[in-house]
């Protein structure tokens, strides 16, 4: 009997020639990651437990991102534990302001984690890493600390959900609205602890930027992790970046997967996902007229090129509306480069957009974005939790960039075709 890919990464880190759903595995790390929030508490634990070494300084990163540039006194202590710790141990992948990124975007961006790896990080959204072909998944800052310590770590090995999308994407669909549609359909315990693995003709065609995206929202649906095998695409990507060496993997054809759910994308229309949970996925058409007062187009969601190149494209020669605050966030210091280098910053300028640094920011209700009572945001971000992004009175509709630039123009929830 074959493996799926999630299996043969866990197989061939943990030194066995095969694993089952269920079984309980010992695996080497490829590497690891923390944020300004995640990784106080990690070095916290690192030093309880009398350690001195890294396992391995050039397989773990710390990117200051959540609440940087500092906001505040207790966010600029957080940071200059993460600075301090880098120093000592002479970390070389630590991202400071102006070198740094969101980091589930940043780290692919620099090669530093690839297809074949397993890469565990201490926040949720580590699973991006998946749309690579890498297992990758969130851990908790004290199995984080041990990793630092050890460099392995235990899992118990999650069946296999297939999701094959066939079909022909409509106009304005994006891999953002398929993972909002798919969360809708499943419910965000509908793949507890299951590999979600991405297939099928459409993934096959989609760009690296939204099998990232697909692959980031995983954790929504309750996911361990979420994967699509590496392809042509994958290596284009990965060549020109890659720190050290890589390897693909595949599922079998015998593969055995606890479910396999198709879906015909030529039925599927860009998707909002209404307040509070990511599963509350309806088409756009379907809403009534709902007034908005902020627009945020950013995240480790979609903070990338494509996703900005999308934005600005809706947004050229049109104007954000009155009273509508919209805020651009490229996810990482190159993207914001490459935005301005193509002339997106001046669309966003002349429709009066704020542009910003890159940072988490407003998705966790950090700042640069936060909602008072009674407002109402569309966002590109992957949580609508109440207050999620401010005050608890406060509502947030996720959808794709292109729904949200349409958005800021109407000054309601809008489908990029009532622009036309």
């Amino acid at each position: 009997m074959g493996m799926t890919i999630t299996e043969k990464i866990l197989a061939a880190h943990a030194g066995l020639d095969k694993v089952e759903p269920g079984e309980l595995i010992e695996v080497s790390v490829d590497f690891s990651l923390a944020n300004d929030i995640t990784a106080p508490i990690a070095i916290e634990r690192f030093r309880e437990a009398g350690a001195e070494k890294l396992y391995d300084v050039a397989r773990i990163a710390l990117v200051p991102d959540h609440f940087v540039p500092n906001k505040d006194i207790e966010s600029a202590a957080q940071c200059q534990l993460l600075r301090e710790f880098a120093v000592e141990h002479e970390l070389p992948h630590y991202f400071e302001v102006g070198r740094m990124g969101i980091e589930h975007a940043l780290l692919p961006e620099q090669g530093l984690v690839l297809p074949g790896d397993v890469v565990v990080g201490a926040d949720s959204h580590t699973c991006t890493y998946g749309g690579l072909g890498a297992f990758a998944t969130g851990v908790g800052s004290t199995d984080l600390a041990a990793v630092m310590i050890t460099g392995r770590t235990w899992f118990r090995v999650p069946a296999s959900i297939k999701f094959i999308f066939e079909g022909n994407l409509r106009p304005w669909v994006t891999g953002k609205d398929l993972i909002l549609y798919t969360i809708g359909q499943i419910g965000v315990d509908g793949a507890r602890y299951r590999a979600m693995e991405f297939t099928g003709p459409v993934i096959d065609q989609l760009s690296m930027d939204q099998r990232l995206t697909m692959a980031n929202m995983a954790i929504e649906a309750g996911a361990k992790n979420g994967i699509i095998a590496p392809d042509e695409c994958t290596r284009t990507f990965v060549e020109e970046r890659a720190q050290r060496s890589y390897q693909f993997y595949q599922s079998d054809a015998d593969a055995q997967y606890e479910q396999v759910i198709t879906y015909n994308v030529s039925e599927i229309e860009p998707q909002v996902a209404l307040p509070p949970s990511p599963a509350n996925s309806q088409p756009v058409s379907s809403l009534d007229e709902i007034p908005i007062d902020q627009v945020v187009i950013g995240s480790c969601t979609n903070g990338r090129i494509e996703d900005l190149r999308l934005a600005a494209q809706l947004l050229k020669s049109r104007k954000v509306a009155p009273r509508v605050r919209c805020l651009i966030i490229p996810a990482t210091q190159a993207i914001y480069r490459q935005a301005m280098d193509e002339g997106l910053f001046t669309i966003f300028l002349e429709a009066e957009a704020a542009i910003s640094t890159p940072t988490c920011g407003p998705c966790l209700g950090g700042y640069m974005g936060i909602l008072a009572a009674g407002e109402r945001a569309v966002a590109t971000t992957n949580r609508n939790f109440v207050g999620r992004m401010g005050h608890p009175e406060s509502e947030v509709y996720l959808a794709s960039p292109a729904v949200a630039a349409a958005s800021a123009v109407l000054g309601r929830i809008a489908s990029p075709e009532d622009l036309d």
